[in-house]
């Protein structure tokens, strides 16, 4: 028997989408299940039907957006040091759709404002599992130092990925530029570089003994 493809539904899809952009425009407690229906033209029984609550939904539309991110942990792209430019041009690109999302994970972790914490930890801790893996991967490839701590790499992962989006705003105002996609294609190479130099064994200085 021939499996179909899995077809996403339109219904669903609208609702996460209108959750995306009320929860991100407002705060938590200001947006209504009916203004989502609304914007997503949809009734709002097909709320319940399709995540249970509004904090369903809110944890859900987060999901949604993570998830690409961390299932390329599972995936081939990082078997490589050299992955990690992709990596971070891949994060670059989602957030920069989104630029609102990365401080509203910030707000919920850092200020514990709105809902959603335990379940974003929840989602970190699946990150850090995989990237621990990950790590221990390129370790065994000789592509990675053996003393490399994994929370000391995600960490600075993490620091190198999130920055550049939290702070958007300010520093497309210093430069006088935008951050396009020329722009974050360079810093994508420039920070995959940088990570990928940094996790490498250290070679030997000229002169020392084998």
């Amino acid at each position: 028997m021939v499996s179909l493809p899995e077809v996403a539904d339109p219904v669903r899809e609208r609702l996460l989408k209108a959750a995306l952009d009320s929860f991100l425009s407002d705060e938590y407690h200001k947006v209504t299940t009916r203004l989502i229906a609304e914007k997503a033209d949809a009734n709002i029984s097909m709320i319940r039907y399709y995540f249970g609550s509004k904090e369903g939904l809110y944890e859900e539309m987060i999901r949604d957006m993570m998830n690409p991110l961390l299932n390329v942990l599972d995936g081939p792209l990082l078997t490589s040091a050299n992955g990690f430019k992709d990596y971070f041009l891949l994060y670059y690109e989602t957030m920069s759709k989104r630029p609102e999302f990365p401080k509203l994970i910030l707000k919920i972790l850092a200020l514990n404002q709105g809902p959603g914490r335990r379940f974003i930890q929840q989602l970190l801790e699946r990150g850090r599992t995989r990237g621990a893996k990950k790590l221990g991967d390129l370790k065994s490839a000789g592509q990675a130092s053996a003393a490399l701590e994994p929370d000391i790499v995600r960490l600075a992962f993490v620091s190198l990925a999130m920055m550049p989006m939290l702070l958007k705003d300010i520093f497309e105002e210093q430069m006088g530029e935008a951050m396009d996609r020329a722009f974050l294609e360079k810093l994508a190479g420039f920070n995959g570089h940088l990570f990928a130099t940094g996790l490498m064994p250290a070679q030997p200085l000229s002169g020392d003994l084998p």
